[in-house]
């Protein structure tokens, strides 16, 4: 399955958030360390779930960019 994350940087770090799986979350120092520890988030976020025996969310959300004249 392919999820789409939000990174976002906060004060002094980032953070990141998956829209398809509520309360999945992570933060980390740089962009690539917030990657890396909501991709670890998302596997017990889902293992979670299954040994919960709530359905798994099928990933729905859609990234675009939108370009605006400044």
């Amino acid at each position: 399955m392919r999820y789409a994350i939000v990174i976002e940087k906060a004060e002094g770090n980032y953070s990141a958030y998956v829209p398809d799986l509520p309360g999945c979350v992570a933060t980390g120092a740089t962009v690539e360390e917030t990657e890396a520890q909501i991709r670890e988030a998302i596997g017990f976020h889902l293992e979670g779930m299954r040994e919960d025996g709530l359905p798994i969310p099928q990933p729905a959300s859609r990234v675009e960019y939108v370009d605006i004249a400044a």
